[in-house]
């Protein structure tokens, strides 16, 4: 570590063979090796088999399907109720804009740059290190455990993929509530947004241009299109917002002179709580006169009560919680969940991406001082 400020670790009973400065500096050089490592989604084999050497040198037992790897903490006991600590391995394919290697990890002042630091690595490497820390308690006293955890570390997020989070969760314990550790500058998010892919097909028929022939399928899904700009959804919800929906795509025409008899169009669909995803693809339907497919409807909107118990702790701690934009895994747990995790979201997706040493540091020591 290069010039990190370390914050104290909030250690319950913690035996002194390890300080939360080892703990942190194991994180930072997992990341490291990690971003070394480059796992697009749907090619993360090699970072997954480095994730589970680690794990292994760690002393961690630990199961895999696929890409998804998870431990199962220590004096695991039924009577408690299990926490998952989750955050993928995946990334998304750095941008052209890049000024740094993206698959160097460069340490500047507090800042580690890497694809994949922030969005989510930051998140992956301190949510193990609180398994270790809370395995460590577990060997002096698995009694005095208020949790059992669970880590897993999801593939295919970043594409919400067949072989990612799904194939895993069927495997583990039954959950409680999940942790995800996507970045949010470690306040919860309580509530998330779900999305909907929908294509829309008008069609015509096609003559030459030059005589005014055919039926124009771009005009016939000008009305649709038109609708789409305009309509609000009446449910807004208190923490996300609206539900919202962006044509994002077009696609029409064969050649300059030819009335294009097919017109197709993508549509971009965020669906706040008050709304499920199949609720709005019926309505969608009703209302739109070109042929109206949803890729797929499982990605919905996820939220926890702000009465949880973790989320009042929470707030105790003095965060706040709010709602967020963006989608994760949460979108497929079929259980309570939050996102609370290092970094920054407006760093994720962009060229030269980083996290700060303090912010994982810092979040190792909010976990901690969460769950155990």
């Amino acid at each position: 570590m290069q010039n990190a400020k370390l914050f104290q670790i909030y250690f319950v009973s913690l035996p002194l063979t390890m300080t939360q400065n080892d703990y942190t500096s194991d994180a930072v050089r997992l990341l490291e090796e990690l971003i070394s490592t480059p796992s697009v989604s749907r090619d993360e084999t090699r970072a997954a088999d480095l994730l589970a050497q680690r794990m292994g040198e760690y002393g961690l037992s630990y199961e895999r399907k696929g890409n998804n790897i998870w431990s199962i903490g220590l004096g695991f006991d039924e009577r408690r109720e299990t926490v998952l600590l989750n955050a993928h391995i995946d990334t998304v394919r750095p941008t052209v804009s890049w000024e740094r290697d993206p698959y160097t990890a460069t340490h500047e002042g507090d800042r580690l740059y890497g694809l994949g630091s922030n969005d989510c690595g930051g998140g992956l490497v301190s949510l193990l290190q609180v398994l270790r820390i809370y395995n460590e308690q577990a060997k002096q006293s698995a009694a005095a455990q208020k949790y059992n955890l669970v880590y897993l570390a999801s593939a295919e997020e970043e594409v919400s993929g067949q072989n990612g989070i799904c194939q895993a969760l069927p495997l583990l314990p039954r959950i409680d509530v999940a942790i995800v550790g996507e970045p949010t500058g470690m306040q919860p998010a309580v509530a998330e947004k779900g999305l909907m892919v929908v294509d829309l097909t008008a069609h015509g028929r096609s003559g030459h241009a030059a005589r005014n022939e055919g039926v124009n399928a771009i005009y016939a899904l000008l009305d649709d299109l038109q609708w789409l700009r305009h309509y609000r959804f009446e449910r807004v919800s208190e923490l996300l917002g609206p539900t919202l929906m962006q044509v994002t795509m077009i696609e029409a025409g064969t050649q300059h002179n030819v009335v294009p008899d097919v017109c197709k169009a993508v549509v971009d669909i965020r669906t706040n709580e008050l709304y499920t995803n199949e609720e709005v693809l019926q309505f969608l339907k009703e209302n739109l006169h070109c042929e109206v497919k949803a890729r797929s409807t499982r990605l919905s909107s996820s939220s926890i009560a702000k009465e949880h118990p973790l989320i009042r702790k929470l707030v105790a701690m003095g965060k706040t919680p709010f709602g967020s934009p963006t989608l994760s895994d949460q979108a497929l747990m079929p259980f309570p969940s939050l996102k609370m995790g290092p970094g920054d979201s407006s760093r994720s997706h962009t060229a030269d991406e980083y996290i700060c040493i303090s912010e994982i540091n810092d979040a190792i020591n909010t976990y901690c001082q969460l769950l155990l």
